[in-house]
């Protein structure tokens, strides 16, 4: 039991075909990524989903996670309704997180939450894996506006946690990577964009995982990125794990970048 597998994922709609209406034919490459990755998660048969989401319920200096016995949400608000999910909630894996972060002094826990519905941050990546396994419980993450080393030990209160309980887990880093590599993009074009997709795509190919601590916020706010956050708090829970990766994707034809990283445990070290 423990860390299964973990998983750098990005979440544009556009590659739920009820949404992209043939558009995602542009990504084909992130596509075919991440049925790898959701089908190399389903293998692992999972009983607990950490899933971590820059579209989660998110404060300037407190972690939140979500409450309640589970959820659902649907992509009404690009347009299609009909493809909706619903999840459990590992309830007692969310009530160990909170007082480890807590003994950790970490300000994290269940209050606050402003919206009950799944993000789309969290329900692309579950679309995928959905179709391969469905017998999980997950627990739901959000970022912070704390600092980039209080990401990672939120990450390590999570390592801790699966520990504690022996759960066969599995864990999801959403995030796209920058919005601004081109200039007809959704956010202009910035030097530093294109800079810092391939700058964090060799550290996530690599799991060079400690390097992510050194990025700038200056730097990473002219990249306009979305998902170092979460990488961040992924690679606080894999720190004791014998990690061998595999860069499986890059791909930015919209002026924003998608990233697909995969991350198999060995014996530990």
């Amino acid at each position: 039991m423990g860390i299964s597998g973990a998983y750098m994922l990005p979440h544009p709609p556009l590659i739920i075909p009820e949404i992209g209406k043939g558009e995602e034919r542009k990504i084909q490459k992130t596509i075919a990524a991440y049925q790898k990755a959701a089908a190399k998660a389903g293998e692992h048969k999972p009983e607990t989903i950490v899933l971590i989401s820059p579209h989660q319920t998110m404060y300037a200096d407190y972690f939140h996670i979500s409450p309640g016995n589970g959820a659902r949400g649907d992509f009404r608000q690009f347009g299609a309704g009909n493809v909706a999910m619903e999840v459990s909630y590992d309830t007692e894996f969310v009530k160990e997180l909170c007082l480890r972060a807590d003994r950790h002094g970490l300000a994290a826990g269940m209050d606050g939450e402003r919206e009950k519905r799944l993000d789309h941050g969290t329900m692309v990546p579950l679309y995928f894996v959905n179709q391969h396994w469905t017998d999980y419980r997950l627990v739901r993450i959000g970022l912070s506006g704390l600092s980039l080393r209080s990401h990672y030990e939120l990450g390590q209160c999570i390592g801790q946690t699966v520990n504690a309980l022996g759960r066969k887990t599995v864990i999801i880093a959403s995030g796209d990577l920058s919005h601004r590599l081109k200039a007809d993009g959704p956010y202009g074009y910035q030097k530093e964009g294109p800079e810092y997709d391939r700058r964090v795509m060799e550290v996530m190919g690599q799991a060079d995982f400690k390097q992510l601590l050194g990025f700038s916020e200056d730097f990473c706010q002219k990249a306009g990125e979305c998902g170092h956050r979460s990488f961040t708090i992924m690679a606080g829970a894999l720190e004791h794990e014998n990690v061998h990766p595999q860069k499986l994707s890059y791909e930015g034809p919209f002026g924003v970048g998608y990233g697909i990283c995969m991350y198999e445990m060995g014996d530990k070290e």
